[in-house]
């Protein structure tokens, strides 16, 4: 059986805390700079399978690249 205790509160979410803090800038410069390892990885699979005439790996991994750049950089400036 279930408690009283242990039913949803009716839709209702718990009071929202303060917001978190952001990231230290050091941190975000570091996850910047694996981020921008990653996609230069990215990239050279994306060059790799141009040459070799893969295409669809090429596009996935220029996407793959983009992506990447897009997340290093929002981690770098939103923190």
């Amino acid at each position: 059986m279930i408690a009283p205790d242990d039913e949803p509160s009716g839709g209702t979410a718990p009071p929202a805390g303060p917001p978190p803090e952001p990231r230290p800038i050091i941190e975000r410069i570091g996850l910047a700079a694996v981020a921008v390892v990653l996609a230069m990885l990215f990239g050279g699979v994306a060059a790799a399978s141009w040459v070799g005439g893969e295409l669809f790996l090429a596009v996935m991994g220029a996407v793959g690249c983009v992506m990447t750049l897009w997340v290093g950089l929002t981690t770098l400036i939103r923190g």
